[in-house]
């Protein structure tokens, strides 16, 4: 997923207070994660074409030899790596000599969600970032003569509220040399000439958004400018039925104008059934002789914010992390967290041409994993900034373990489970859909114990896979011989725990460093369905610098196959709290 490199880049590091201006509306100022960053920009992939990984892996290099301090990857592959794991591709080898070099390294998720195993990102050193929406909405609703209102998307201007427009539709408005016979998407009002100017001005004018929309052969920039041609008060597009599973996003329009996204069809029939039940016709010839149909449109200029953010979106891929092509499941818990992804603000060039309804734009509305991966990488950068002495492994840890778990009314995050109507497929996220969770940018700053862990031990984890001593040796030029002891992805130092096969039972450590003051922390914990556990000690005095182990046990007390998780708690007397998700996927007893 290629997308425009100034568009993540200002999301990352733009300026502090720029103002958004699109087409002619100020939608208020943005800034981006980290505005005071140096940025290096390298490009290896081609606008519909995509590229090689052998140039991704040579940005890669180039970008530790330049002496970069993180790495934010908006792209991943577009197959899963064939061979014995997931983890010896390039892109994930190049990364891990990167994380040797003392880089962070970010990753966009993939937008192959919400299907299990749909991650396109696999390796512990890698963060990996999914997409959830923020609370900053644009809604804009088409309100009807018979006092029905429609709720529908466009950043657009609304008409003269305390005036009702007639509805004119494009299809009952053709030149007389016109017919539905000789232009079948006619009604997709691309072409001014086809159209009676004496009808339609000062009228809302119904076009029809069809899947050619979606392919790029109409455009509403082509309708507005009929619109404007024809000099009518407003547009109201309608979905075409055959546009099933499709998400709109809010379109920049100068004129007033609504797209009615409804793909359930039924609200574009409640609009076009009082649009045809109020045409006249003459009792002969069947033909118009009224309109009587009217309507007003309420501007979506204006942000609403919405109660229920953040949430995973749909196409946020999803864990279980995928460990081989046969789709076993890996003892690493991907995503690492989400962090805004929907809906976002971000700097654009005029000449891009990766979106017509943004071209001439200097800013541009994207959703995907690859707008959430840049705002992890910036925050990252000022992490980063406060402690310079941090690791890789550190920063993962410190964004991890400060993530938050609940929305902005308190609730659990939720996760849309379905791509047509995903609001009303949703519930609650688990640590597959959101990792750890929201990403908190403060806590992040002050996270009090981190979990660290160094290339070695990654060596260790990838010499303990059966049948990797070649390919280890292959990527890496190190024989396995030389790490005498081996290491599973459960035994990884993550501030998280993950096991894919929990036979009877399992101990794993964990080991914190306190980067912050003398602290005593209390631990709690829930234990995933089916499994018992117990984390010693409960609770210990830790201080300034110093490390302590955590033993964690746990005995499977049934037979299940279905991913159930927990999590641990460590709450210590100066306020840092510690987030450890807990997934067990197969128990048996």
């Amino acid at each position: 997923m290629a997308i425009d490199l100034l568009h993540t880049a200002s999301v990352a590091a733009g300026n502090h207070g720029i103002p958004v201006v699109v087409a002619g509306h100020h939608f208020g100022n943005a800034s981006g994660m980290a505005p005071r960053s140096h940025i290096a920009v390298y490009k290896a992939l081609y606008k519909s074409f995509g590229g090689f990984a052998a140039d991704v892996v040579a940005a890669i290099d180039q970008a530790a030899q330049d002496g970069v301090d993180i790495i934010s990857l908006s792209i991943t592959p577009n197959r899963r790596p064939p061979g014995i794991a997931t983890f010896f591709n390039p892109i994930d080898m190049a990364l891990l000599s990167a994380v040797k070099a003392g880089i962070f390294v970010v990753q966009a998720a993939g937008n192959t969600g919400p299907s299990p195993k749909s991650m396109s990102s696999f390796s512990p050193w890698i963060f990996t970032v999914g997409a959830a929406s923020h609370d900053r909405t644009y809604a804009n609703s088409i309100i009807l003569g018979n006092n029905v209102t429609i709720p529908g998307v466009g950043l657009a201007p609304g008409t003269d509220e305390s005036k009702m427009y007639t509805l004119i539709s494009a299809v009952h408005a053709l030149c007389n040399d016109t017919t539905l016979a000789n232009d079948m998407y006619v009604g997709e009002c691309q072409d001014s000439s086809n159209f009676d100017q004496e009808l339609i001005e000062g009228n809302l004018l119904i076009c029809s958004y069809s899947i050619r929309f979606v392919l790029g052969l109409s455009t509403i920039k082509q309708a507005l400018q009929t619109a404007k041609n024809l000099s009518a008060a407003g547009v109201v597009f309608y979905m075409d039925p055959f546009v099933i599973g499709f998400q709109l996003n809010p379109t920049p329009m100068r004129m007033p104008g609504i797209i009615i996204p409804s793909t359930d069809d039924s609200k574009v029939q409640v609009l076009l059934q009082y649009y045809n039940s109020s045409l006249e016709r003459d009792g002969l010839s069947r033909k118009i002789v009224r309109f009587g149909a009217v309507a007003t449109i309420s501007g979506g200029l204006k942000a609403n914010y919405s109660m229920t953010a953040p949430k995973v979106m749909y196409y946020s891929a999803r864990g279980p992390d995928p460990e081989d092509s046969f789709l076993d499941d890996a003892d690493i818990l991907k995503p690492n967290l989400v962090a805004p992804g929907h809906l976002i603000w971000a700097a654009w060039s005029a000449l891009g041409t990766d979106s017509v309804e943004f071209q001439g734009e200097s800013f541009a509305m994207m959703s995907g994993t690859s707008m959430a991966a840049p705002h992890v990488a910036g925050l990252a950068a000022l992490i980063k900034q406060k402690f310079p002495q941090f690791s890789p492994a550190a920063i993962a840890s410190a964004l991890s373990t400060t993530a938050s778990l609940y929305d902005k009314s308190g609730g659990p995050i939720m996760a849309q489970r379905a791509y047509a109507n995903p609001d009303v497929n949703q519930s609650p996220a688990t640590p597959f859909d959101m990792g750890s969770g929201f990403v908190n940018a403060t806590s992040a700053l002050d996270p009090g114990l981190i979990f660290d862990s160094t290339f070695n031990d990654y060596m260790s984890f990838l010499c303990g896979i059966n049948g990797s001593g070649p390919v280890v040796f292959n990527y890496t030029g190190q024989n396995c011989w030389v790490y005498n002891s081996t290491i599973g992805g459960a035994d990884l130092n993550l501030p998280s725990i993950t096991i894919a096969k929990l036979n009877q039972s399992k101990t794993v450590e964990r080991s914190v460093t306190n980067i912050a003051g003398n602290e005593t922390y209390k631990v709690g914990w829930s234990a995933p369905y089916g499994v018992s556990m117990k984390v010693t000690p409960i609770h210990f005095f830790i201080g300034t610098g110093e490390k302590q182990v955590l033993t964690i046990t746990f005995n499977a007390t049934m037979n299940n196959t279905a991913a159930s998780f927990g999590r641990i708690g460590l709450f210590g007397d100066h306020g840092h709290n510690i987030n450890i998700p807990l997934s067990i996927v197969s128990k048996s007893s």
